[in-house]
């Protein structure tokens, strides 16, 4: 009767999370996105923790010897063959090692077939075999690549700060508040205060760039503002002062292309998702956001 009894328990336990996930799926509807984040360990074999990239490194030997081997075994190539085969042999099984949790999603037995249709010259069977060891790959990859990348790859922005010691963030929020403040004196024609707003802007512009130049240097040369975007801050001084109402308007528009958009396209994303995906979800959390 107590075993019954437990059992039953377990079941309702069962019963009463699962209706609970399916609540909140549909309380949600289509707005969830479920994303699976890679095991921690990995993160052992990125910068910062570590220098030499090691785990992109693997995967980008792995690719060029999937290529090797099948371009030898069109070509019949045993001996070339065989030297690529045994190369991915030993990368292939090192993922097991860098990152022990997925040891199990590896399929060894298609990786010896690999092997075994090399060493016996069966070249048909090794273009086989390798499309199916590619199956493993991509499964793997769609599950993790785009998280994993956004977790270890894009950089992290939280801890700088521009010249005069203001946090990043609060300093490029202030940027775009420049670039509106302009665009709102232009329309209401408020040239004075377009000028005040657009010199905040350069100056600001300018402060960026010495944060900038920490990553990107490039002997000396100043790589934020660049000479593009240098002449188009150059224009819209001119058009601020001398121009009309629609010359205003599109030379502050390529200043924020230039000066924002072209940067956030790759780092705002990037590190977007970097926190968005550092984040901890949980069931609570996501049932504190009604859609």
């Amino acid at each position: 009767m107590r075993w019954r009894v437990f059992f039953g328990l377990q079941v309702l336990v069962v019963g009463l999370i699962a209706g609970a996930a399916v609540f909140v799926a549909q309380m949600h509807d289509d707005h969830v996105v479920i994303a699976k984040k890679p095991p921690q360990s990995i993160g052992q074999w990125y910068k910062p923790e570590n220098k030499r990239q090691v785990w992109l490194h693997t995967m980008f030997r792995l690719r060029r010897e999937v290529v090797a081997i099948e371009t030898y075994a069109l070509a019949e190539d045993s001996p070339n063959l065989n030297k690529w085969a045994g190369m991915l042999d030993k990368d292939y099984q090192k993922i097991a090692s860098m990152v022990p949790e997925w040891a199990p999603r590896l399929d060894l037995d298609t990786l010896a077939a690999v092997q075994n249709a090399a060493g016996e010259g069966r070249y048909k069977e090794v273009i086989a075999a390798l499309g199916k060891l590619n199956d493993t790959c991509r499964s793997c990859h769609a599950d993790f690549r785009t998280v994993t990348a956004a977790l270890y790859r894009a950089p992290d922005f939280s801890g700088m700060k521009v010249a005069d010691g203001k946090p990043l963030n609060e300093h490029m929020a202030a940027l775009s508040r420049h670039v509106n403040h302009i665009k709102i004196a232009i329309d209401d024609g408020r040239d004075g205060d377009a000028m005040t707003a657009f010199s905040n802007l350069k100056t600001g512009l300018d402060e960026l760039g010495g944060t900038c130049v920490k990553c990107h240097n490039k002997l000396g040369q100043k790589i934020y503002p660049d000479p593009t975007l240098s002449g188009a801050i150059a224009k819209l001084e001119e058009s601020l002062r001398t121009g009309n109402l629609k010359s205003k308007g599109r030379s502050l528009g390529m200043v924020a292309v230039l000066a924002c958009a072209q940067c956030h396209g790759t780092h705002r994303l990037a590190f977007d998702a970097k926190v968005l995906y550092s984040q901890d979800k949980t069931w609570r959390r996501l049932l504190q956001h009604r859609f």
